[in-house]
């Protein structure tokens, strides 16, 4: 069973996602030909990877009672030796000096519960195809 996310043309450099009922809009940089009215693709990428750990963070701290005022994480990028790409991310998960140290330990294995980062971890096959449609 497939859940299907369609991909469409704005126009431009746009392009959107549909799934469920949400459309995910983005956009290339002006440097690259948009008009970076969105954030790009790769942007969301890795965006998706902060946000994952922030609800496992988040989610963590609201079972316990924990506040949550005075907690952020910060994503670094380092990039690979070869200087293409991304070699190595580093979530730092701040926290406010009264966070039980008890609990230090525990949202750090919290945030890697994160489901983008187990897909990034063990990658699904990817496939592209074509097909006709019937218009």
């Amino acid at each position: 069973m497939s859940k299907d996310m369609i991909i469409s043309f704005e126009g431009g450099k746009k392009v959107n996602a549909e799934f469920k009922g949400f459309t995910i809009k983005t956009d290339q940089s002006e440097y690259a030909g948009g008009e970076g009215s969105a954030p790009e693709p790769f942007m969301l990428f890795l965006a998706s990877i902060g946000t994952c750990a922030g609800i496992y963070v988040y989610s963590f701290c609201q079972s316990r009672e924990i506040p949550t005022e005075g907690i952020r994480i910060v994503q670094s990028h380092f990039p690979k030796e070869s200087g293409k790409g991304i070699g190595r991310i580093v979530l730092t998960i701040e926290v406010p000096p009264d966070f039980p140290e008890k609990y230090r330990d525990a949202v750090v294995n919290a945030a890697n519960l994160c489901a983008v980062k187990k897909h990034i971890q063990d990658p699904p096959v990817f496939e592209v195809v074509t097909a006709t449609t019937g218009k």
